[in-house]
């Protein structure tokens, strides 16, 4: 029987790292050169950067790449070298937490959720 609290995943882990970071790799570069181009110096224009649905579904896949890759890869440290499953939880679930309220976030933003004002 597997330990409940050991890295038996590896060949899955390898393969979402290698998957989130062939995506990163081809959308960080379109998103940078829009960006470059763009170069908004004013609310409206950060506002009219973001307007095309393209670019807010790209830079959000691209977060939630960036989200799973970092997420793969502390796992990964802390099952290697994080020995007591109390602080090994603990740090595993503050960085589920970060990275999940950091793409929730950016959701939020880019399409216009109004988280808590009751509208």
């Amino acid at each position: 029987m597997k330990s409940p609290t050991g890295s038996h995943t590896g060949t899955g882990n390898w393969l979402m790292q290698r998957a989130t970071a062939l995506l990163l790799a081809l959308a960080i570069p379109v998103l940078l050169v829009y960006f470059l181009t763009a170069l908004p110096l004013d609310f409206s224009g950060w506002q009219g950067l973001f307007a095309p649905l393209w670019s807010r579904v790209l830079l959000m896949l691209s977060a939630i790449a960036l989200a799973m890759h970092a997420w793969v890869g502390m796992h990964d440290i802390f099952m290697d070298y994080i020995h007591p499953v109390a602080m090994r939880l603990v740090m595993t679930l503050a960085v589920v937490v970060v990275l999940a309220g950091s793409v929730v976030w950016l959701a939020a933003v880019l399409f216009g959720a109004r988280i808590g004002s009751g509208t």
